[in-house]
């Protein structure tokens, strides 16, 4: 999943920082950054979007203020935001730091985006906005159950890969069709671009399952509390926001749609969101698990995660 690059001695250095859903990643990246010449790089696909800061758990105005931030808040809602953009703006974003003679940190929970920065980005085509406008009218008109079903016949094999709940995915695999005329199926067996950058890899976790799901719903009631539900009221009066939306098919989102539309009462929601919180952290924890070269660390230990990093970004810089 890493790939070795003979010549990392001569790259520039990069940082990924992993884990699952509320195990403290972003308050670690944040105090590193206080340390060490660091900027980091949003790698959560529902932090990118405005308008959308409690449920995602994105750092203060305060602290966004003090330290560098990268691809957050740099969508609306109701925009579509792939993996292809993610890499593309990711590497921009690297190099802009880079340049500036600090190390890039890349922060977050989307592990599908960690991957294809690892592994390469298939040629896949950029976003065109009469296509987008297109896909928009598309969701809008029929389900994303519909949308599946169009996809399976288009490219069954991604069809098949790809689960019909999945809005983004379902629709970046049309998008790409509607665009190249060739399936996704087609264009990811082409070669792949690799990421040039000496990257260390670490993860953050807590040390037992049931101490990590306890964090989940204190995190949650504390959104809670910090007015989660007028958040979500003003996405849901909007007129051009609907369930079926990636942005509004996040987690926390999603469910408390279903309670402001009156499919749901609120004691079921919270269980609804903290069921499908716990279930992506184990999904990101079984990534983390077969991920290679990885270095772990202690989010309760601030001292000893700045000294393991500054200590490969030492030897690396010899």
């Amino acid at each position: 999943m890493n790939p070795v690059n003979e010549d990392s001695k001569n790259l520039a250095t990069a940082i990924f920082l992993m884990g699952p859903t509320a195990s403290g990643k972003t308050e670690l990246a944040l105090s590193l950054c206080e340390q060490l010449p660091l900027e980091i790089i949003n790698v959560d696909a529902a932090s990118v979007y405005r308008d959308m800061n409690i449920g995602t758990a994105k750092p203060s105005p305060d602290k966004l203020a003090l330290i560098p931030y990268h691809l957050i808040d740099i969508r609306d809602p109701a925009e579509i935001y792939c993996v292809a953009e993610f890499y593309h703006d990711a590497l921009e974003a690297m190099s802009h730091i880079t340049k500036k003679g600090k190390i890039p940190l890349l922060v977050g929970g989307t592990m599908f985006y960690f991957k294809t920065l690892l592994c390469g980005l298939s040629a896949l085509p950029a976003a065109n906005s009469k296509v987008r406008e297109r896909i928009k009218n598309m969701m809008i008109e029929k389900t994303i159950g519909s949308l599946h079903s169009q996809l399976h016949k288009i490219d069954p094999v991604a069809a098949n890969r790809i689960h019909p709940n999945d809005s983004q995915r379902v629709l970046r695999a049309l998008e790409v069709f509607l665009i190249t005329g060739k399936t996704l199926t087609e264009l990811i067996k082409k070669p792949r671009r690799k990421l040039y950058y000496n990257i260390h890899q670490f993860g953050i976790a807590p040390i037992n399952n049931e101490i990590l799901q306890q964090k989940i719903a204190f995190r949650y009631n504390q959104m809670l509390t910090s007015g989660f539900e007028r958040e979500v009221l003003a996405l849901f009066k909007r007129s051009d926001l609907h369930v079926d939306m990636p942005s509004i098919r996040c987690i926390g989102y999603r469910q408390m749609w279903s309670y402001l539309s009156g499919k749901i009462n609120y004691n079921e929601m919270i269980y609804q969101v903290n069921y499908a919180t716990k279930q992506l952290a184990k999904r990101q924890m079984t990534w983390l698990r077969n991920w290679k070269n990885i270095h772990w660390l202690d989010h309760n230990k601030i001292n000893e995660a700045y000294e393991k990093v500054s200590k490969l970004i030492n030897k690396n810089n010899k």
